[in-house]
């Protein structure tokens, strides 16, 4: 094996060698390693030397074994398990031998060197981890990995538990973090949304998405392991103390903004499904080492077809407070009812609360509410987090509140597409439409405002509205 490493590294640089050896009388053994296409020559040469150095612990009393690492893997077999017999073969055989190479995605696959053997005479085809998958995209991760990374879904590795299940930080031999959400068996997501989010996280790819690196269906468990995102979610910041919020100046904010937009605009357009994401908010926004953002938890999202722009759904599921009226009260859903979503993150992103739970507020009525007040009554900047007074322009505030408020409106014909609302918010130039009242709003009432309401409907109500009709 240490004459294959040296021909895959140094006589051939070519990072892949196979080869047959004399064992014993009338007994040959067949070897391969290769590395990552990806790797360079000295780390290539690294990452099979580290294998080798394992090879005792793990394989030396076997006919047939295999490891892999991180970049790179090798086998040896009793048995022919390739068609060339050495370095120069045709390209049926190349290819056949990439086949059984670590691909691009293996280093992520791996989480350190996961080594296992065959018993002698028993192969059928079995590789080290089949690389099964649930689309085709998206590879099949072995559960002993998963339990190494996470030192056994340990509560110190804990980073927290949503509606899916806990989520636990892992951390592969070469230091790099990862993120592992478990599918608890109370989850209110099941087998669906756990597929629905492979489906869709594999299957697209851009900056301002979170990236699913594998999954694992072994032994009844249900996991995705995600890249891991050091900041947390937006709602961390956003919604905590006053120093958090402080991390998050105008410039960080308005960033923010702009990466949700392209990653919705992404889904809706760009991508090669159309995707209607369904649950946009604040928590499934993640937020990276430079503070640029994510969109996760694709559990609930739904694909469109071509040509098509709305469905229906008696399942009406997703977080109040960022639902499109038509979706909660009729189920009906299209790309209007994530702008509508994304309308209230800008919202919350400019004043710093959370649209749930404002109407308890001392302004007693809901964020959308409060904010079209303010538009109407011209006093924009009194939205504004406090926290910003150091770090705001007025101008690009204004406009933020603005584009919020169009995508908010109660008729979705009236709010722009994602497209637009990218353009809006990249020109400075750009007229604006003057926006209409936002949809239903949940708040107090001032006593004057149910006294008119009293008498004009000719009904008796308490101190709080559910609609835009009665706020009107």
């Amino acid at each position: 094996m240490k004459s294959l490493v040296r021909k895959a590294t140094v006589e051939t640089k070519t990072f892949w060698a196979v080869d047959e050896f004399d064992w014993v009388e009338n007994e040959k053994r067949y070897g391969w390693v290769q590395c990552d296409r990806g790797t360079k020559n000295d780390q290539c040469g690294e990452c099979l030397h580290a294998l080798l150095d394992i090879f005792p612990q793990c394989c030396s009393t076997n006919v047939q074994w295999a490891i892999f690492g991180p970049s790179c893997g090798m086998r040896m077999d009793d048995q022919k398990f390739y068609q060339s017999s050495g370095n120069e073969g045709t390209s049926k055989s190349r290819k056949l031998i990439i086949s059984f190479s670590v691909s691009g995605f293996v280093a992520l696959l791996c989480f350190g060197v996961y080594c296992f053997w065959y018993r002698k005479r028993v192969r059928k085809d079995k590789m080290i981890f089949e690389e099964e998958t649930l689309n085709g995209d998206l590879p099949s991760l072995p559960l002993i990995a998963v339990l190494h990374s996470t030192n056994n879904f340990s509560e110190a590795s804990k980073l927290g538990e949503g509606g899916f299940g806990p989520v636990y930080k892992g951390i592969l031999p070469d230091g790099r973090q990862i993120a592992v959400k478990r599918l608890s068996q109370f989850s209110g997501q099941g087998s669906q949304e756990f597929r629905n989010e492979v489906m869709f996280i594999a299957k697209l790819q851009h900056r301002n998405l979170v990236r699913l690196l594998g999954c694992c269906l072994e032994q009844n468990e249900k996991i995705l392991i995600y890249e891991y995102m050091c900041n947390a979610s937006l709602d961390f910041h956003l919604f905590g103390d006053d120093e958090k919020r402080k991390q998050l100046d105008w410039k960080l904010r308005l960033n923010i903004v702009n990466g949700i937009a392209k990653g919705i605009l992404y889904l809706h357009e760009d991508s090669r499904l159309k995707v209607i994401h369904r649950d946009l908010k604040a928590s499934n926004v993640l937020l990276d080492s430079e503070m640029n953002p994510k969109i996760s938890d694709f559990g609930l999202a739904r694909a469109f077809e071509i040509g098509q722009n709305q469905a229906k759904t008696k399942r009406v599921v997703g977080t109040y407070g960022y639902m499109a009226p038509e979706y909660a009260m009729e189920g009906l859903f299209s790309v209007k009812s994530d702008v509508f979503s994304f309308g209230v993150i800008v919202l919350e992103i400019i004043c710093g609360r959370k649209n749930s739970g404002f109407h308890l507020s001392e302004h007693g009525q809901s964020l959308l509410l409060y904010a079209w007040n303010i538009w109407c009554a011209g006093k924009y900047l009194e939205l504004m987090d406090p926290t910003l007074m150091k770090s705001f322009i007025a101008s690009e505030v204004v406009k933020c509140l603005h584009i919020g408020l169009l995508c908010v409106q109660q008729d979705l014909a009236d709010r722009p597409t994602m497209s637009t609302v990218v353009l809006m918010l990249g020109s400075d130039t750009m007229v604006l439409p003057k926006p209409n009242h936002p949809a239903f709003s949940v708040g107090k009432l001032t006593s004057k405002e149910a006294s008119t309401l009293r008498s004009s409907n000719n009904l008796s109500i308490n101190d709080v509205t559910f609609s835009s009709v009665l706020a009107r």
